[in-house]
């Protein structure tokens, strides 16, 4: 991903310094709960050029403030891959500032220079800040998640 500039932010691919940054924002992002068996592994998976897991920070000063990890993938619909946006966290002093819409626009561009079918993802129906977000940058379709723990 080529770096995007934004305002005083700038959105780019993590690089592997940036690991105990990440870690700080990832731990948020997951309440509290770390496993760190899961942990190491995303980090590698976000590291590994050939990896279908990917991820972009926002950084402001030098510092990250957000992140979002996508995941790559074939689809049965079309030839082109499919992103699926799997985590996009700010962190909460730097919330309704832009940052969630820059990284979403900086993957957007990426998705299109690099030319994937679409980009998706899922959000929780109560989470009324992501809601209103994604209203305006989606299309909400009309489907139920079901889930099958294995």
């Amino acid at each position: 991903m080529n770096a995007h500039h934004q305002d005083d932010c700038l959105i780019r691919s993590f690089e592997q310094g940036d690991h105990d940054q990440w870690q700080l924002l990832w731990d948020q992002n997951n309440q509290g709960y770390r496993d760190d068996a899961v942990t190491a592994r995303t980090w590698q998976r976000l590291m590994t050029a050939d990896s279908p897991v990917h991820g972009i920070g926002a950084y402001k000063n030098g510092v990250m403030a957000g992140f979002l990890h996508y995941i790559l993938h074939p689809v049965t619909g079309h030839i082109a891959p499919v992103c699926y946006m799997q985590d996009l966290f700010i962190m909460p002093d730097n919330r309704r500032q832009g940052l969630a819409k820059g990284l979403i626009h900086a993957l957007a561009a990426t998705g299109r220079t690099e030319k994937w079918a679409r980009i998706y993802w899922l959000a929780e129906q109560d989470n009324e800040s992501a809601q209103a977000l994604y209203r305006h940058i989606g299309k909400k379709l009309a489907f139920s998640l079901h889930v099958m723990s294995l």
